[in-house]
């Protein structure tokens, strides 16, 4: 089994401003424009926000999926944002994964591909034990390397689990 997972019972953080989760992630790329548009059709994030510069350069973006938020941002080669990269323009190197939790994941992850994902891992059912969890996931790639996990849950912990 998995082993014990320790739960903060109380919270003492205040609320999160109105329409914003209590934690979002930015997300760098060599062309975030064109990011957004893929993201959008591939993954069904909704375009909430995006601020251009005069050139089209993207300042600003947020974009939505269900209750989540993610910012998409132009990663800099130079400057004061020098340290704002692309995993492309790394390597394909990450520091981070994006995890989303979806309706349907074979649905999902079917119309990532059709739009040009790459799927690094298929979908998949992960069972924790009766106390935890079972999710069926999968992984995929972006056109500028970012990792990405979808997941559907099928099973929640058991509500007397310690």
């Amino acid at each position: 089994g998995v082993g014990s997972v320790a739960r903060r019972e109380k919270s003492f953080v205040k609320p999160s401003p109105p329409g914003w989760p209590r934690i979002s992630s930015s997300v760098f790329y060599d062309d975030a424009a064109k990011a957004i548009d893929w993201l959008c059709k591939a993954f069904e994030f909704e375009v909430i926000l995006k601020v251009e510069n005069d050139d089209g350069r993207i300042e600003h973006s947020e974009l939505r999926y269900g209750d989540g938020l993610i910012m998409v941002g132009q990663a800099e080669r130079d400057g004061e944002r020098a340290w704002a990269k692309s995993p492309r323009s790394l390597g394909g190197a990450n520091t981070q994964s994006l995890f989303a939790y979806v309706d349907d994941i074979e649905a999902h992850c079917a119309h990532a591909r059709a739009a040009g994902a790459k799927i690094i891992t298929e979908p998949k059912t992960s069972d924790y034990g009766e106390d935890y969890w079972t999710d069926r996931s999968y992984q995929a790639e972006d056109p500028e390397g970012h990792r990405w996990w979808f997941a559907q849950r099928l099973r929640n912990p058991r509500t007397d689990a310690r």
